[in-house]
């Protein structure tokens, strides 16, 4: 079961014709924080994506915080680190570790990107999973 806003994001998608689907990604896109300038240099950069993208994951009273660097010409990856950023950030490790890697499965996505592009999403997600992983001791 995905958390309550990442599901109603998937839902939101997966209604939408697909002109609307690549706006409603762009907005995520636009809405996607800036980096605190704290923060900035201690991000882990996802290998697998082709674009310079950058997460990092920290535990606030029990919640876990995320952060992304992605370039503002990278539109369609700003829009994945918006959709996680908007769907897991204030969640518990536990909501975030159940996540599965094709959560946005079922939302129309492969209608208007490649299959390079949603694997990139997946690999966002697994390197918080396990960023989150080390913040959490076993149970």
């Amino acid at each position: 079961m995905l958390p309550k806003r990442l599901e109603q994001a998937i839902q939101t998608l997966a209604a939408l014709p697909v002109p609307l689907k690549t706006e409603a990604l762009l907005e995520y896109a636009r809405r996607l924080p800036p980096v605190p300038e704290e923060k900035r240099g201690r991000l882990e950069q996802v290998h697998e994506c082709q674009t310079p993208f950058f997460v990092r994951a920290e535990l606030e009273e029990g919640r876990v915080r995320l952060y992304f660097e992605v370039p503002k010409e990278a539109p369609t990856v700003r829009a994945f680190a918006g959709l996680l950023f908007e769907g897991l950030d204030g969640e518990t490790p536990e909501a975030i570790l159940a996540v599965p890697p094709g959560f946005y499965r079922g939302a129309g996505l492969e209608a208007i990107l490649t299959p390079l592009r949603l694997r990139g999403l997946e690999a966002a997600l697994l390197r918080l999973q396990n960023q989150v992983r080390t913040l959490t001791p076993p149970p």
